[in-house]
């Protein structure tokens, strides 16, 4: 069978960088191809090439048989190529219909080119409806939830007659249910003959979905595997080049229990209930809970972004009042959180400012910055989390989502935290990363920093953890040892009731 695309020799460079030396790929029509690679690996800028963002520097793109060039995002569409990226690019103040074809809505009257809303809302459901969605086309796109939104984004590509989708981190922002109808949409879609290029860092859904999986490394191809070679311990190998020993390391014990403790906490998303725990120092205390229990919500009550309704916080036995984000830096007691681009990062500014940027009146003198100092102690932090930029002059944006990730991090522990509060600690990085990032989580530990870490990755929290509090409709169902913790444990708290025994 002859190949819908196929990628030869393709290599892009942009300034000090090259980004792809040299990459080819291939899709056969009806085939899942899972992409994978490291952050940094250059999976992005392959598919911004093939989707018409950028345009490679060497090397050719046949598509149906044709050497075809690929100037634009147009070029693309016009081939019959969708790109569902990771941010949807949706309008949330036009109803789904209105999004599915904007810019080729039907018209009639001639020349006044009038809407023809009846026709696009008739079409509308015809591609939702292949989709499994039964949402009216006159729906505001604003009040869906996001796996909606993305099947929408889908339902806009298959009207532009795409024989190519491109998914970049599709599942990243789902829950599990959602997770699994978009899995099998995926499956749908290839048994109607669609290619697809699914991008992700759950390797579980490549294994899962691929009838093949293609393996980027530095720029370039690491290799490739077939459905019968497709397993997690062979994908992480040709990733990162060799295995991950050690993938979690456990700490040696609490240093010092109750140093940090959170009493009668009352958050404005969930006022009837309280939340109370607390954290030894040196310790990992894990939460978990689905999507929507509350615990990104404790943690924004706990950094002054959002001021609880009640409750105390103690740090070494002492009240600390906190009731903007200073206070609490103020005590060591810092957030990295879970939407790292819009809440972690300046992105337009340098990996320098973002790091200096919460301690900057250290830096100063007279009201002065002190460029130097602040230029030493950044590529010392980089230095030390083996952050990847070209400089720590780089904006934030040109980074990997790990690099970016490692600059959150670098930014607090120039600081010298007491407390440190990850929200979804690995979001959207790979697995070498995840691996770097569990291996300072116990450093820090080690170094007697308490530890808060909520995450949905239930492997995550079982191999991190030292103890688990599991959260359900706003207040904990239990805390679990590391003698107690299983998924069987953790899961049966996170849809059951509210225990009095838990709340204060």
């Amino acid at each position: 069978m002859a190949a819908l695309l196929e990628l030869e020799g393709i290599t892009k460079r942009f300034p000090g960088v090259v980004a792809l030396s040299g990459v080819s790929l291939e899709v056969q029509p009806g085939e899942v191809v899972g992409l994978i690679g490291e952050n940094g690996a250059g999976k992005s800028t392959l598919m911004n090439i093939l989707g018409g963002v950028h345009q490679a520097d060497a090397g050719t793109i046949r598509f149906a048989g044709q050497p075809v060039s690929i100037r634009s995002v147009a070029d693309a569409i016009a081939l019959g190529i969708g790109f569902i990226h990771q941010e949807l690019n949706v309008l949330d103040n036009l109803d789904v219909a209105g999004n599915i074809f904007l810019g080729r809505e039907p018209r009639w009257g001639g020349p006044l080119r009038l809407l023809n809303r009846r026709e696009m809302f008739a079409r509308a459901e015809t591609y939702l409806k292949r989709l499994g969605l039964n949402i009216p086309g006159h729906t505001l796109l604003g009040e869906l939830s996001i796996a909606q939104q993305q099947m929408v984004e889908i339902a806009k590509a298959l009207s532009q007659d795409a024989r190519l989708i491109i998914m970049d981190e599709p599942t990243s922002s789902l829950t599990l249910s959602e997770t699994d109808r978009l899995l099998a949409t995926v499956k749908e879609l290839r048994s109607q003959g669609v290619s697809i290029i699914y991008i992700s860092h759950r390797l579980a859904e490549v294994s899962e979905l691929a009838d093949r999986v293609v393996v980027l490394r530095d720029g370039g191809n690491a290799g490739n595997l077939a459905r019968a070679e497709i397993s997690h311990q062979a994908m992480v190998r040709l990733m990162v080049g060799r295995d991950l020993q050690d993938w979690y390391v456990h700490g040696a014990g609490v240093q010092q229990h109750g140093y940090f403790q959170v009493r009668g906490l009352r958050t404005r998303a969930n006022p009837a209930h309280t939340i109370s725990f607390d954290v030894g120092k040196g310790e990992v205390l894990g939460f978990a809970g689905l999507v929507g229990a509350g615990r990104s919500e404790v943690a924004q009550a706990i950094f002054g972004v959002d001021a609880p309704l009640a409750g105390e916080v103690l740090l070494e036995g002492r009240p600390v009042r906190i009731r903007h984000s200073r206070d609490a830096i103020r005590a060591g007691i810092y957030l990295v959180p879970e939407d790292r681009r819009k809440t972690g990062l300046v992105t337009g500014m340098t990996v320098r400012e973002n790091i200096t940027l919460p301690g900057l009146w250290s830096y100063t003198v007279a009201g002065l910055i002190r460029g130097a100092k602040e230029t030493a102690v950044a590529r010392t932090q980089c230095q030390a989390l083996r952050v990847k930029t070209p400089s720590v002059e780089t904006q934030v944006l040109n980074l990997s989502g790990g690099n970016q990730q490692k600059v959150v991090l670098a930014k607090w522990l120039a600081l010298t935290p007491k407390v440190l509060i990850f929200d979804e600690p690995t979001r959207g990085i790979d697995v070498g990363a995840k691996a770097e990032i569990y291996r300072l989580i116990r450093d820090l530990a080690a170094g007697g920093v308490a530890i808060v870490m909520i995450s949905s990755e239930m492997e995550e929290v079982l191999g991190v953890s030292d103890r688990v509090a599991v959260m359900h409709e706003g207040c904990i169902t239990g805390i679990l040892d590391r003698s107690q913790c299983s998924e069987e444990a953790i899961m049966r708290l996170a849809v059951g009731q509210c225990e009095a025994s838990a709340v204060s």
